[in-house]
């Protein structure tokens, strides 16, 4: 059955994802402790209550499967997902993903992942986002600084980028706490 995009409900299966070893160490850029289920609360709240954040529940077949989200940083939107490990391979997240980017009218769009998620990476580009660079930034599920690939959905002849240009001349907006977790 096609996954669903909906109103984010269900934060314990959520959490439970969210906290999931495999699933952490591969998205990357996590909470710094994903035991933590106050913070994960407080955060949850966060979100709820933040304007510049739009974050939907991704279901199948009633269960829920993963987030997806957008949130705004520097005048730049970006998009983030989880998706439920025993998901993984089976177009949940890309599917979702092509539900919930009907809804976002906002261009260019941009999304980040950790380089070697190659699954995540997959799914941004058969979305039609671009790579347009890369950084070095710190990913406390890992603990270290690793290299993240930042992409773009959108035309060239948008406005302009009122963030940090890349090399090539692209918008590239900051990371920042507000999109970390989900």
């Amino acid at each position: 059955m096609r996954p669903r995009v909906s109103a984010l409900s269900g934060v314990d299966a959520l959490f439970d994802q969210m906290r999931d070893p495999q699933s952490v160490r591969m998205a990357a850029f996590t909470a710094r402790d994903p035991d933590d289920r106050q913070a994960f609360d407080i955060h949850r709240a966060k979100l709820r209550t933040s304007p510049d954040i739009t974050v939907r529940a991704v279901t199948r077949d009633g269960h829920l499967v993963g987030s997806i989200g957008c949130f705004v940083i520097d005048d730049a939107t970006e998009i983030t997902f989880w998706a439920a490990r025993s998901t993984w391979g089976q177009g949940v997240a890309g599917q979702a993903l092509a539900l919930f980017l009907d809804t976002v009218p906002t261009r260019p769009l941009y999304a980040r992942a950790a380089s070697d998620n190659a699954g995540s990476l997959r799914v941004l580009r058969k979305a039609g986002f671009t790579i347009i660079g890369t950084e070095i930034s710190y990913a406390s599920a890992r603990d270290t600084e690793i290299e993240e690939t930042i992409l773009r959905l959108g035309n060239r002849g948008m406005a302009p980028c009122q963030s940090r240009p890349h090399a090539s001349g692209e918008c590239r907006p900051r990371r920042s706490e507000a999109g970390a977790g989900g």
